[in-house]
């Protein structure tokens, strides 16, 4: 804890009220839509891109939300996310790191749904392929456009689209508090991931030096 902070039970009611109570959601969308509006587009998105990332959990996250994610072969959480065209934050769900992507992506997508009636094309890579793609379009009017790698092209490659939701991910990731999940509550991690946001796009437009290296 900063030594210009409070004690940390005092940060600690302050950050869970702040959550309960919707300002985090509210200082996260605002500063989301002034980020759009600076750069010339309508504050509600009309597409998506959406992936995942598993993250080490510390001692402190319960066994009750702690997976093994065997492809990743890492022991923690998973943070499903949705992001918009240039990278912002629309969606994050986190859950046990066991949890498939396509599983996690229909709640994820629900949720997306709720709170954006404009967006109807989501862009996912080959693992959301599938049964995911029929039930999106079906129950959400949604259409999943799948970006895959060619089978002839080997090592690193930018894919189109994929390429912003992995940039995201890797903006979270720099946040020492989003390394690894150190929540015992999953929803207190999912504001942890929207707290590492609120200070890119504070500094975004504010238009400081951290900010213009993250764009």
């Amino acid at each position: 804890m900063p030594g210009d902070f409070p004690h940390w039970r005092t940060v600690h009611t302050i950050f869970t009220r702040w959550w309960q109570d919707g300002s985090v959601d509210a200082i996260h969308n605002d500063l989301r839509d002034e980020v759009r509006r600076s750069e010339g587009r309508d504050t509600d998105p009309t597409a998506a891109i959406i992936d995942s990332q598993s993250v080490r959990a510390a001692e402190t996250v319960g066994a009750d939300s702690r997976g093994y994610d065997a492809g990743k072969k890492v022991a923690g959480r998973k943070r499903h996310v949705i992001v918009d065209t240039i990278g912002l934050l629309l969606v994050v769900m986190v859950t046990s790191a066991s949890v498939q992507d396509r599983d996690g992506a229909r709640a994820a997508l629900a949720h997306l749904r709720g709170l954006f009636e404009s967006i109807r094309l989501v862009w996912a890579d080959g693992g959301y392929a599938g049964k995911l793609v029929t039930w999106a379009r079906k129950k959400l009017r949604l259409t999943i456009e799948i970006v895959k790698r060619t089978d002839d092209v080997k090592g690193f490659v930018v894919l189109p689209r994929r390429w912003v939701v992995e940039r995201t991910l890797s903006w979270i990731f720099q946040r020492r508090r989003c390394v690894r999940d150190y929540e015992r509550l999953p929803e207190h991690h999912e504001a942890m991931v929207k707290w590492s946001m609120i200070m890119l796009m504070s500094r975004r437009l504010a238009g400081t030096k951290d900010a213009k290296h993250r764009k």
